[in-house]
């Protein structure tokens, strides 16, 4: 028998940047509080597309975002029948809950006296807000809730409008710091600070400019991005374009596409730079005329069967023998096809040659060996026996 280390889960991989130092914040929850800033990981947010009045369907929405992985939940509050709801969703959600505030002040109030994790408010849209700031920050310090304070580029207050022509990354940045200096001089601090925008290059701008002139955690989002192909395409760009200079703290992929789809997004574009451990991952070809497989098929039916794998493995799909055993070799376990035959690797090993019509059963058989065999060890690596 050969020992393979599968190198699960060892060190942790390298980041593309040290994160921004930051203050931190922690979303209060009886058995899940979340802290954001400082040394805390990045934690992704989405927002319940339900009526909040609706608890039961809240709830259920919640509990969908939570087994997705969803770590902080945002829930629209515009009507005092959303406001009653608020007690019952903050204490039921196995999750930190949000309330996002528009308009009237008096529901910012109504969330805190509701128990809830936290309050979003955006400033350009809520009744004079800047002569309530005072109360807010005195009602949220008393209870401990955390505020965020929301700029966005369609609702920019009429002044810096004129000031600036439109909605510019020094525009919306003087709004946000302009915010937070109210709230300074009520002696509030404990806030977090998000400057979106549909344009992600204005985005971009928009919190590096930021990043520069504070130390308060950053939610990133790019507001509106759009469907799910587009809104992935600019979340995704955004994201990693600020994350690999160690800026953000918490983010919100936007689609119009379920918010599930949204966390799925979110945790994808943090695995990718090695700022969440990775789960579950296929690394497939893109095929071309040496493959000797379909690839594109063969692909899927490996994802679709190992979809619900809970051990991080990383699952190579190659279609022909120029590069397949060599990018096999870096994944944990994979095959590289060609002749209507499979070469199963693991680690590195050729394990077994098998017909290409039972590459997806084996590749699953191995999966569920190497899940069954792992076992901790000082080192934190992982061995497993090959046959």
């Amino acid at each position: 028998m050969t020992a393979i280390n599968l190198g699960l889960p060892g060190t942790p991989p390298p980041t593309v940047a040290p994160r921004r130092k930051t203050r931190k914040i922690t979303l209060k929850h009886a058995t899940n509080p979340v802290e954001i800033g400082g040394d805390a990981p990045i934690s992704v947010q989405s927002m319940c597309t339900t009526l909040t009045a609706d608890i039961n369907s809240t709830l259920q929405q919640i509990a969908e975002l939570t087994a997705s992985g969803c770590q902080v939940v945002r829930v629209a509050v515009p009507s005092q029948d959303d406001a009653d709801a608020l007690p019952a969703i903050a204490k039921k959600s196995p999750i930190p809950v949000i309330a996002d505030i528009h308009f009237q002040p008096k529901y910012v109030f109504a969330a805190i006296d509701a128990g809830c994790a936290g309050v979003r408010v955006n400033p350009g849209n809520i009744k004079q807000f800047d002569d309530r700031v005072g109360d807010i920050a005195k009602a949220a310090k008393d209870s401990g809730t955390p505020i965020r304070i929301g700029v966005n580029a369609g609702s920019l207050d009429k002044r810096l409008l004129e000031k600036y022509g439109k909605a510019t990354p020094e525009a919306l940045v003087e709004s946000a710091l302009w915010e937070a200096s109210l709230f300074e001089e009520h002696d509030f601090f404990d806030f977090k600070i998000s400057v979106k925008h549909n344009d992600p290059v204005v985005m971009i701008k928009a919190y590096q400019l930021l990043s520069e002139k504070c130390d308060y955690p950053l939610h990133l989002g790019v507001t509106e991005a759009g469907p799910a192909f587009q809104g992935t395409i600019k979340s995704a760009t955004a994201f990693g374009a600020l994350l690999s200079q160690g800026i953000g703290d918490t983010i919100r992929v936007s689609l119009s596409a379920p918010p599930v789809e949204e966390v799925k997004v979110g945790i994808a574009i943090l695995e990718a730079l090695n700022l969440k451990q990775r789960g579950f991952e296929i690394v497939s070809c893109p095929s071309c005329g040496r493959a000797q497989v379909d690839v594109y098929t063969l692909a899927e039916q490996v994802t679709e069967a190992l979809k619900d794998f809970t051990v991080p493995l990383r699952v190579a799909v190659m279609g022909c023998v120029v590069n397949g055993p060599g990018e096999a070799r870096e994944a944990d376990i994979g095959v590289a096809s060609g002749n209507g035959k499979g070469q199963i690797f693991v680690k590195g090993e050729v394990i077994k040659t098998v017909p290409e019509s039972e590459i997806v059963a084996v590749l699953v058989e191995e999966a569920n060996r190497i899940a069954a065999t792992m076992t901790s060890s000082e080192s934190g690596e992982v061995n497993v026996s090959v046959r």
